[in-house]
């Protein structure tokens, strides 16, 4: 009797360990194992975009951090980096690598909108999470056509809509001329701002420059747009050419409203290099505290931020936005993953980096969280307008929210 007790309580138990809720079982995609979780990038350590590697180089030195402290639900990151010298087919080429190699269960944070670009088919249809690409262009903000696919920065097409309407409130009959970049980069920045412009674009904007990022330099396109009269000059830009622009904008005498897109705010990597005296009264917008900002000298997000960078990064530019950029996307990567539990399948993954709730990340401004829904993929959709004083970024106005249509 006993003994057919004994074994009828095992068999229920066994059973009710069968019949168990998915939830508390693991699940693993290609890239995860009880102790790993395995993350591609690929970014420009070299080329014309060099200047954006610290990013890489802070996101790697925040996830040996979290190792540190014993990882994500007790799994160590592994953060495989491969150099894509800003170039799309090298882009493809290490894409392919990491994921039908080095197997990796997601990419993460892949720099600039051309690179993105040229895997996202690929990536897509392999149904390989595109996370928190650092692009804003709106392809990369599109659900229905490319699901898979996750940005991070403002959308540009939106950010583009804001400064057009800035030009209207403050600027009505100024004339505009546009320098920009020639991809999807520059070209939702150029519809955004005639999107805010409204009825008046056509009469307001004066001249549009493109240039390749393989040109040397801008000179001969600041020229025809000095040319043509312009008063507001718009720059939808990467680094080395917005701080050209800047630099030749000075040697020349001329000097309109300068305005610059979030990509090209580093003061170390565009401002200095361009002249700080030159660069004063730039204006842009930001969703983020800059470290260089008095403001923030108290602030626990950035006392964190700094004590981070000396212990983890310390040969890294305390001071630098991309770096910053680069904590700040880190984090919020650690905070999906921590979100995933135990179900560590890219179809979970991606659930979760769509579903983020009023993420408040240490160096977010104030009054600034990131929300997702799988409807609506842009993580920022908030920012705040600023100027350069000549030796600092400084917040003014509102806080801005447009969550309009993203192109």
């Amino acid at each position: 009797m006993r003994n057919s007790l004994f074994h009828f309580v095992t068999g229920t138990l066994l059973a009710a360990a069968l019949a168990a809720p998915s939830y508390a079982q693991k699940k693993y995609d290609p890239g995860a194992t009880d102790t790993e979780i395995k993350i591609g990038q690929t970014l420009p350590f070299s080329g014309p975009a060099s200047a954006y590697a610290s990013i890489g180089k802070t996101q790697a030195a925040y996830f040996n951090m979290i190792n540190e402290q014993g990882g994500v639900n007790g799994r160590k990151i592994n953060l495989i980096q491969y150099d894509d010298g800003y170039s799309p087919p090298k882009a493809v080429e290490q894409v392919r690598k990491l994921v039908e190699n080095d197997e990796v269960l997601f990419m993460f944070q892949m720099i600039g909108t051309p690179s993105n670009a040229a895997v996202q088919k690929y990536l897509n249809t392999k149904k390989v999470p595109q996370l928190f690409a650092a692009t804003g262009a709106s392809r990369f903000s599109d659900p229905k056509n490319y699901p898979w696919t996750l940005g991070f920065n403002p959308n540009y097409f939106v950010e583009g809509r804001i400064y057009g309407q800035y030009i209207l409130k403050n600027y009505p009959d100024a004339k505009v001329g546009v320098l920009y970049q020639n991809d999807d980069l520059g070209r939702d920045y150029l519809n955004g701002i005639k999107s805010g412009l409204g009825d008046k674009a056509s009469t307001m904007v004066v001249a549009e420059a493109s240039y390749e990022v393989s040109d040397p330099t801008i000179d001969s396109q600041i020229l025809k747009l000095k040319s043509a009269g312009a008063e507001v000059l718009f720059s939808a830009s990467t680094p080395k050419f917005a701080a050209q622009a800047i630099k030749k904008n000075a040697e020349l005498g001329w000097k309109p409203v300068h305005i610059l897109d979030i990509n090209a705010t580093s003061v170390g990597a565009v401002m200095q290099p361009a002249g700080l005296e030159a660069s004063k009264g730039v204006i842009s917008v930001n969703y983020g505290k800059d470290p260089l900002d008095p403001t923030w000298k108290d602030d626990p997000g950035m006392k964190k931020y700094f004590e981070f960078m000396a212990k983890y990064y310390p040969e890294g530019d305390k001071n630098s936005s991309f770096n910053s950029y680069g904590y700040s996307t880190a984090q919020l990567m650690v905070h999906v993953l921590k979100q995933c539990g135990d179900d560590l399948t890219r179809e979970n993954v991606l659930k979760q980096a769509t579903n983020l709730k009023d993420v408040q990340l240490d160096l977010a401004l104030p009054g600034i969280v990131g929300n997702t829904t799988p409807n609506d993929y842009r993580v920022n959709k908030q920012l705040q307008m600023m100027r350069f004083n000549g030796e600092r970024w400084e917040m003014f106005g509102p806080i801005l929210e447009d969550a309009g249509p993203a192109g």
